[in-house]
């Protein structure tokens, strides 16, 4: 299968169901289809809204019910709380948590009445120093789909590779539309076979199809050539 993150990833980003259609492209180029059972029920939200005494966002339950059971997808480094652990914290409905607990991401409260609200992140921090709870993305679509262009290049079953790079070796890959909100250090680039995150400026996760296109992939690469 081939992905054209290029043209199909600004419609994503403006509309809430162009973004779920291609998440489920990703998943099968990745040759990880989405398929019945692993969504969550809407039983499962039922409960989680019951539990939590909040009406959860349109968007929330429909990305649930498409990847609400695929750790394989959403939960590689950072995890997508499954609708049983979602809970409240600094005024925000906290959805997804580092891997070390070491920073936190939601939507607002204020926001849960809106169909696609966005969302922020902020730090784990010790009480004494000052919160800031930052902007994360426009909207709960764009942040899946953020998930499913970084989570799956955690994937140590599959084609992947990672460490330091300096952006300006990034020749011969497209970079993408920005996904996340100004100020998010978080950059996407492609290739036909492969595709890369850049996390905090300098550090990357790439994965490809196949060992090949890996191979190839890191050799344009200084920090992967081996």
């Amino acid at each position: 299968m081939t992905l054209d993150l290029v043209r199909d990833l600004p419609a994503a980003l403006a509309d809430r169901a162009a973004a779920w259609r291609l998440i489920a492209d990703i998943a099968a180029f990745w040759g990880t289809p989405l398929l019945p059972g692993g969504g969550c029920t809407d039983a499962e939200l039922d409960a989680a809204e019951a539990r939590l005494g909040l009406k959860l966002p349109a968007a929330l339950r429909e990305a649930y019910r498409l990847i609400g059971n695929r750790p394989d997808l959403t939960g590689n480094q950072d995890t997508l709380l499954p609708p049983d652990r979602l809970y409240v914290d600094q005024d925000c409905l906290v959805h997804r948590v580092e891997n070390q607990s070491c920073a936190y991401w939601g939507i607002p409260l204020a926001a849960l009445d809106r169909a696609d609200p966005p969302t922020v992140a902020w730090p784990d921090v010790a009480p004494s120093v000052r919160l800031e709870i930052t902007p994360w993305t426009a909207s709960f679509s764009a942040e899946c789909l953020g998930i499913l262009l970084t989570e799956p290049l955690f994937d140590d079953s599959a084609h992947v590779d990672g460490g330091e790079v300096d952006p300006a070796d990034l020749t011969g890959w497209t970079e993408l539309p920005r996904v996340h909100a100004p100020g998010v250090d978080t950059r996407y680039f492609a290739r036909p076979d492969a595709l890369l995150a850049l996390l905090g400026g300098a550090w990357l996760a790439v994965r490809a199809v196949d060992e090949e296109a890996l191979d190839a992939a890191c050799e344009a690469l200084p920090a992967l050539d081996n």
